[in-house]
């Protein structure tokens, strides 16, 4: 009877082995993350970008987490401006003003100037936010957008049109999010802290 369960225990633990290193914690699609239904290919798309709206309380939220989201996962994180709705779109108008003059994404102090101006709350006067837009430019150097020439004009509203186009390609419809490599969008409400948001990040990178 021994030399009958003695093999039966080395199969049962062998498979209870096998068992438990296939149980990975990797990220499930759905729950973590999910397939666009439109891949988007574009040059102003970085592989990591994050989808966001300076109308958005929870995106303002995310700005300080970022720093710690792209050391864990290990690369830059590109932005872009959804424009799935009007005020969306105006508040896009802004930002990337702010990205054609100073050549990528804002830093993290010029971000809160702009989501600060655009999140000013009901009272606010729109000569009060224009102000608050024109210092977030004038007091850096830059050029506020109420003041561009034709040209800068022009270039803006390609810049939008672009967003705009891939807004609509993605049918993204809340933000804050991660696009990974134009074709997977990251599920942040999926997730506990921004650690593990950099993990799935780093999984779709190399999916």
């Amino acid at each position: 009877m021994k030399s009958i369960i003695k093999p039966l225990l080395l199969v049962l633990s062998s498979t209870l082995f096998l068992t438990a290193c296939g149980d990975t914690n990797e990220p499930k699609e759905g729950v973590q993350y999910e397939v666009l239904s439109t891949t988007l290919q574009n040059d102003s798309l970085a592989p990591v970008t994050e989808v966001f709206a300076l109308s958005c309380g929870h995106c303002r939220n995310m700005e300080n987490f970022l720093p710690v989201i792209s050391q864990e996962a290990g690369t830059d994180i590109g932005k872009m401006h959804i424009t799935f709705n009007q005020s969306a779109h105006v508040a896009a108008m802004f930002y990337y003003a702010a990205e054609m003059q100073v050549d990528g994404a804002p830093d993290h102090a010029f971000m809160e100037d702009l989501f600060a101006a655009t999140q000013m709350g009901e009272g606010t006067t729109l000569t009060e936010q224009q102000e608050a837009y024109s210092k977030a430019f004038t007091s850096r150097g830059l050029v506020s957008p109420y003041d561009f020439n034709e040209e800068q004009r022009d270039i803006l509203i390609q810049k939008v049109d672009t967003a705009k186009l891939l807004s609509e390609q993605s049918g993204i419809s809340s933000v804050p999010t991660f696009v990974v490599n134009g074709k997977y969008n990251v599920l942040i409400g999926g997730h506990d802290d921004p650690k593990k948001i950099a993990e799935t990040i780093r999984y779709l990178l190399e999916k």
